[in-house]
Protein backbone atom coordinates (compact mmCIF):
# COMPACT_ATOMS: atom_id res chain seq x y z
CA UNK A 1 0.00 0.00 0.00
CA UNK A 2 2.86 2.70 -0.94
CA UNK A 3 2.69 5.14 -3.81
CA UNK A 4 1.29 7.76 -5.31
CA UNK A 5 -2.24 7.85 -7.85
CA UNK A 6 -2.12 10.64 -11.04
CA UNK A 7 -5.05 11.62 -12.57
CA UNK A 8 -7.47 9.18 -10.86
CA UNK A 9 -10.85 8.98 -12.64
CA UNK A 10 -12.12 8.72 -8.96
CA UNK A 11 -10.01 9.26 -6.34
CA UNK A 12 -12.16 7.62 -3.72
CA UNK A 13 -12.80 4.47 -6.11
CA UNK A 14 -9.09 4.11 -6.29
CA UNK A 15 -8.24 4.47 -2.80
CA UNK A 16 -11.43 1.92 -1.88
CA UNK A 17 -9.57 -0.73 -3.96
CA UNK A 18 -6.24 -0.43 -2.76
CA UNK A 19 -7.62 -0.31 0.96
CA UNK A 20 -9.71 -3.22 0.08
CA UNK A 21 -6.96 -5.15 -1.62
CA UNK A 22 -5.00 -4.75 1.86
CA UNK A 23 -7.49 -6.65 3.83
CA UNK A 24 -7.95 -9.37 1.41
CA UNK A 25 -4.85 -10.00 0.96
CA UNK A 26 -4.14 -9.52 4.73
CA UNK A 27 -1.91 -6.60 4.59
CA UNK A 28 -4.30 -5.01 6.65
CA UNK A 29 -4.74 -7.69 9.19
CA UNK A 30 -8.38 -8.33 11.30
CA UNK A 31 -8.76 -5.67 14.27
CA UNK A 32 -6.33 -3.57 12.74
CA UNK A 33 -7.29 -0.22 13.10
CA UNK A 34 -7.69 1.98 10.22
CA UNK A 35 -6.53 5.62 10.97
CA UNK A 36 -7.37 7.85 8.02
CA UNK A 37 -4.52 10.44 8.51
CA UNK A 38 -1.89 7.50 8.37
CA UNK A 39 -4.00 5.82 4.96
CA UNK A 40 -3.53 9.06 3.70
CA UNK A 41 -0.21 8.96 3.85
CA UNK A 42 0.73 6.10 2.86
CA UNK A 43 -1.54 6.10 0.08
CA UNK A 44 -0.52 9.99 -0.93
CA UNK A 45 -4.22 11.10 -0.94
CA UNK A 46 -5.73 13.67 1.36
CA UNK A 47 -7.96 12.34 4.59
CA UNK A 48 -11.30 12.81 2.39
CA UNK A 49 -11.14 9.83 -0.40
CA UNK A 50 -9.46 7.95 2.42
CA UNK A 51 -12.63 9.04 4.96
CA UNK A 52 -15.44 8.06 1.96
CA UNK A 53 -13.79 4.82 0.90
CA UNK A 54 -13.99 3.71 4.79
CA UNK A 55 -17.26 3.90 4.60
CA UNK A 56 -18.02 2.19 1.26
CA UNK A 57 -15.86 -0.57 2.97
CA UNK A 58 -18.57 -0.39 6.27
CA UNK A 59 -21.29 -1.03 4.44
CA UNK A 60 -19.68 -4.11 2.30
CA UNK A 61 -18.69 -5.39 5.47
CA UNK A 62 -14.91 -5.44 5.24
CA UNK A 63 -14.74 -2.40 8.28
CA UNK A 64 -16.60 -1.86 11.23
CA UNK A 65 -16.17 1.09 13.03
CA UNK A 66 -16.60 2.12 16.94
CA UNK A 67 -17.47 4.70 19.14
CA UNK A 68 -14.37 4.88 20.56
CA UNK A 69 -11.73 3.72 18.33
CA UNK A 70 -12.92 4.48 14.91
CA UNK A 71 -12.28 1.92 12.26
CA UNK A 72 -10.70 -1.52 11.94
CA UNK A 73 -10.52 -4.30 10.06
CA UNK A 74 -13.26 -6.80 10.50
CA UNK A 75 -12.78 -9.74 12.28
CA UNK A 76 -14.12 -13.02 10.85
CA UNK A 77 -15.80 -15.22 13.24
CA UNK A 78 -17.89 -18.32 13.26
CA UNK A 79 -20.98 -16.02 13.33
CA UNK A 80 -20.23 -14.38 10.57
CA UNK A 81 -18.92 -16.99 8.56
CA UNK A 82 -22.24 -19.11 8.94
CA UNK A 83 -24.57 -15.42 8.48
CA UNK A 84 -23.14 -14.69 5.12
CA UNK A 85 -22.88 -18.18 3.89
CA UNK A 86 -26.51 -19.02 5.32
CA UNK A 87 -27.79 -16.42 2.47
CA UNK A 88 -25.86 -17.33 -0.38
CA UNK A 89 -26.85 -20.86 0.47
CA UNK A 90 -30.65 -20.06 0.42
CA UNK A 91 -30.47 -17.28 -2.62
CA UNK A 92 -27.21 -18.28 -4.51
CA UNK A 93 -28.22 -21.53 -5.92
CA UNK A 94 -31.52 -20.45 -7.13
CA UNK A 95 -30.18 -17.72 -8.66
CA UNK A 96 -27.55 -19.90 -11.12
CA UNK A 97 -30.48 -21.95 -11.78
CA UNK A 98 -32.43 -18.90 -13.10
CA UNK A 99 -29.49 -18.10 -15.25
CA UNK A 100 -29.11 -21.56 -16.55
CA UNK A 101 -32.72 -21.78 -17.86
CA UNK A 102 -32.26 -18.45 -19.28
CA UNK A 103 -29.45 -19.76 -21.15
CA UNK A 104 -26.74 -16.72 -21.98
CA UNK A 105 -23.99 -17.98 -23.98
CA UNK A 106 -21.95 -14.50 -23.34
CA UNK A 107 -22.32 -15.17 -19.51
CA UNK A 108 -21.38 -19.17 -19.72
CA UNK A 109 -18.11 -17.88 -21.45
CA UNK A 110 -17.32 -15.11 -19.02
CA UNK A 111 -17.05 -17.85 -16.03
CA UNK A 112 -15.24 -20.25 -18.16
CA UNK A 113 -12.53 -17.53 -18.81
CA UNK A 114 -12.35 -16.79 -15.18
CA UNK A 115 -12.08 -20.46 -14.57
CA UNK A 116 -9.37 -20.39 -16.74
CA UNK A 117 -7.36 -17.68 -15.24
CA UNK A 118 -8.20 -19.17 -12.09
CA UNK A 119 -5.69 -22.17 -13.14
CA UNK A 120 -3.24 -20.01 -13.65
CA UNK A 121 -3.63 -17.77 -10.62
CA UNK A 122 -3.75 -21.26 -8.53
CA UNK A 123 0.20 -22.54 -10.59
CA UNK A 124 1.12 -18.66 -9.35
CA UNK A 125 -0.07 -19.23 -5.51
CA UNK A 126 -1.86 -15.89 -6.43
CA UNK A 127 -4.63 -15.50 -4.22
CA UNK A 128 -5.29 -11.73 -3.94
CA UNK A 129 -6.02 -12.34 -8.21
CA UNK A 130 -8.01 -16.13 -7.14
CA UNK A 131 -10.15 -13.87 -4.63
CA UNK A 132 -11.26 -11.74 -7.31
CA UNK A 133 -11.29 -14.67 -10.36
CA UNK A 134 -13.62 -16.77 -7.97
CA UNK A 135 -16.07 -13.42 -7.24
CA UNK A 136 -16.19 -13.23 -10.96
CA UNK A 137 -16.59 -16.70 -11.77
CA UNK A 138 -19.87 -16.62 -9.33
CA UNK A 139 -21.07 -13.21 -10.41
CA UNK A 140 -21.14 -14.74 -13.92
CA UNK A 141 -23.42 -17.58 -12.89
CA UNK A 142 -25.68 -15.56 -10.84
CA UNK A 143 -26.04 -12.33 -12.65
CA UNK A 144 -27.99 -13.60 -15.96
CA UNK A 145 -31.34 -14.98 -13.26
CA UNK A 146 -33.31 -12.16 -14.43
CA UNK A 147 -33.76 -10.44 -10.90
CA UNK A 148 -32.00 -7.44 -10.55
CA UNK A 149 -32.51 -6.98 -6.35
CA UNK A 150 -31.38 -10.75 -6.61
CA UNK A 151 -28.01 -9.83 -8.15
CA UNK A 152 -27.98 -6.87 -5.77
CA UNK A 153 -28.15 -8.52 -2.39
CA UNK A 154 -25.42 -11.35 -3.73
CA UNK A 155 -23.82 -8.51 -4.64
CA UNK A 156 -23.76 -6.89 -1.66
CA UNK A 157 -22.35 -10.32 0.05
CA UNK A 158 -19.12 -10.35 -2.32
CA UNK A 159 -16.27 -8.66 0.28
CA UNK A 160 -17.73 -10.57 3.46
CA UNK A 161 -17.64 -13.93 0.71
CA UNK A 162 -14.27 -12.98 -0.45
CA UNK A 163 -12.78 -12.22 3.41
CA UNK A 164 -14.27 -15.00 4.24
CA UNK A 165 -12.59 -17.41 2.00
CA UNK A 166 -9.27 -15.89 2.63
CA UNK A 167 -9.36 -17.22 6.19
CA UNK A 168 -10.55 -20.87 4.78
CA UNK A 169 -7.59 -21.05 2.30
CA UNK A 170 -5.12 -20.02 5.35
CA UNK A 171 -5.94 -22.72 7.00
CA UNK A 172 -6.82 -25.20 4.25
CA UNK A 173 -5.60 -23.88 0.49
CA UNK A 174 -8.07 -26.29 -1.18
CA UNK A 175 -7.86 -24.18 -4.46
CA UNK A 176 -7.59 -27.06 -6.27
CA UNK A 177 -10.43 -28.90 -4.74
CA UNK A 178 -12.30 -25.91 -5.80
CA UNK A 179 -11.75 -25.27 -8.90
CA UNK A 180 -12.83 -28.86 -9.64
CA UNK A 181 -16.35 -27.88 -7.92
CA UNK A 182 -16.34 -24.97 -10.31
CA UNK A 183 -15.52 -26.66 -13.40
CA UNK A 184 -18.44 -29.46 -12.31
CA UNK A 185 -20.80 -26.42 -11.52
CA UNK A 186 -20.17 -25.04 -14.99
CA UNK A 187 -20.44 -28.00 -17.09
CA UNK A 188 -23.80 -28.75 -16.16
CA UNK A 189 -24.71 -25.09 -16.65
CA UNK A 190 -23.06 -25.70 -20.41
CA UNK A 191 -25.36 -28.72 -20.93
CA UNK A 192 -28.31 -26.84 -19.53
CA UNK A 193 -28.62 -28.45 -16.34
CA UNK A 194 -30.32 -26.16 -14.26
CA UNK A 195 -31.29 -28.11 -11.30
CA UNK A 196 -28.07 -30.09 -11.57
CA UNK A 197 -25.94 -26.65 -11.22
CA UNK A 198 -27.92 -25.18 -8.63
CA UNK A 199 -27.92 -28.83 -6.43
CA UNK A 200 -23.71 -28.82 -6.96
CA UNK A 201 -23.36 -25.13 -6.45
CA UNK A 202 -24.80 -25.50 -2.85
CA UNK A 203 -22.90 -28.52 -2.23
CA UNK A 204 -20.05 -26.16 -2.65
CA UNK A 205 -20.82 -23.21 -0.42
CA UNK A 206 -22.07 -25.45 1.87
CA UNK A 207 -18.23 -27.99 1.89
CA UNK A 208 -16.52 -24.45 2.00
CA UNK A 209 -18.24 -23.17 4.78
CA UNK A 210 -17.15 -26.92 6.50
CA UNK A 211 -13.97 -25.77 6.20
CA UNK A 212 -14.06 -22.50 7.19
CA UNK A 213 -15.60 -23.06 10.32
CA UNK A 214 -13.01 -25.99 11.24
CA UNK A 215 -10.56 -23.07 10.50
CA UNK A 216 -11.79 -20.96 12.76
CA UNK A 217 -12.40 -23.51 15.42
Amino acid sequence: MTGTFSLPASRTEVVLEEIRRGILTRELVPGQPLVEAELAARLGVSKTPVREALKVLSNSGLVTFSPYKGASVITVDAELAKSVYDVRMVLEPEAVRRTVERRDPELLEDAAEALKEASTAIADKDQAALSLLNRRFHRALYSGCGNPLLVSILDDLKDRAALISVVGWEANPSWKKEWTEHKAVLAAAKKGDADGAAALLREHIGGFLERVLKAIG
